[in-house]
């Protein structure tokens, strides 16, 4: 089976469970070469973990956080080196004009003295989700939301340090943050139009804080709404594949610079940069997959990245993309 029946099969899937009103999880992983989409009274709690704005299978007792996160999970990144390649081999595209924003990533190793199950359990995060013990997400990004016809996405592009001094106003002023999220959100503009009516930014560039193992980061969202047509509920399952992959893990023009992506990171995404999500019956919520422990047959890596324009440095994202290896546990 090709790319695209896996895509029509779960597309058709989504469209007759909203048809239906039939609650349901959905995970795609960033390729949409392995999408998932079960009724929510199929889903197995001990093989998914979820939990998103509207609904979740976790059990409401409390467990006991016996794990030193500040110790049991250290990182070992790349060397600067290998990531400056990546850098300049982006930083040429955009150059040549193939590119406005490249979103890099990377997969770190990591050492972790815990399970996945314990790290879903006791993370502190909008989203969550574990998936057969092959990976844990923690995501703090909005992906869509849709109820009684209204639609919003919710772009996230620019992180900081908050204990850096004027964390706030250097990540709001910095030149290079603002043009990547301008990218992104007129991205997101076009994206949300192809499937909605009366698009427009309802909220731009606001401030959100991320409590971390490590301390605080500092993060900018903007909102972006429009209007679907009356019979929503039967086209589910188009609407989200018609914006994916997200434009936030991506970049800008998107296909082109997906594969710009590809060519240059040299590993698989898998479900990381992924969006997973619920229906409720009524409504709609989803996370991009951000913040992602996974297992691999060479232990646990840590995959994370940031935006990458013209007047990007690199120094600063391979800090930002080491910035953001943590767990929302304290």
């Amino acid at each position: 089976m090709g790319k695209m029946d896996y895509i029509d099969n779960a597309k058709d899937r989504m469209n007759r469970l909203g048809a239906e009103k039939t609650p349901f999880l959905f995970i795609i992983d960033f390729l949409q070469q392995k999408p998932v989409v079960i009724p929510l009274n199929e889903v197995n709690s001990q093989y998914i973990l979820f939990q998103t704005g509207i609904a979740k299978n976790t059990p409401e007792i409390a467990f006991n956080l016996s794990t030193d996160f500040s110790q049991s999970l250290e990182s070992m990144p790349q060397p600067f080196e290998d990531y400056q390649n990546k850098f300049d081999a982006v930083v040429a595209e955009i150059k040549k004009g193939n590119s406005f924003v490249v979103n890099l990533t990377a997969q770190t190793p990591i050492r972790l003295e815990t399970n996945l199950q314990t790290i879903f359990h006791h993370a502190k995060a909008k989203y969550k989700l574990w998936y057969n013990d092959e990976f844990v997400c923690f995501s703090p990004e909005t992906f869509v939301t849709i109820e009684q016809g209204e639609v919003h996405t919710y772009p996230m592009k620019g992180t900081i340090n908050a204990s850096i001094p004027n964390a706030r106003l250097l990540l709001l002023n910095s030149l290079k943050e603002k043009a990547e999220h301008n990218t992104i959100v007129d991205l997101l503009r076009n994206d949300l139009s192809m499937v909605a009516d009366g698009v427009r930014v309802t909220k731009f560039r606001y401030v959100e804080e991320i409590e971390t193992h490590k301390g605080r980061l500092l993060q900018i969202s903007s909102e972006i709404e429009g209007r679907l047509a009356s019979d929503y509920f039967c086209h589910l399952g188009d609407i989200l594949f018609a914006m994916l992959p997200a434009g936030s893990v991506t970049g800008a023009p998107k296909k082109k610079t997906v594969d710009i992506i590809i060519e240059t990171e040299t590993y698989q995404r898998g479900y990381y940069t992924g969006v997973f999500g619920v229906f409720d019956g009524h409504r709609l919520d989803s996370a991009v997959m951000i913040r992602f422990i996974e297992k691999t047959s060479d232990g646990y890596v840590y995959k994370s990245g940031g935006g990458i324009t013209s007047r990007s440095d690199p120094h600063d994202e391979y800090q930002e993309l080491i910035e953001k290896i943590y767990v929302p546990v304290y």
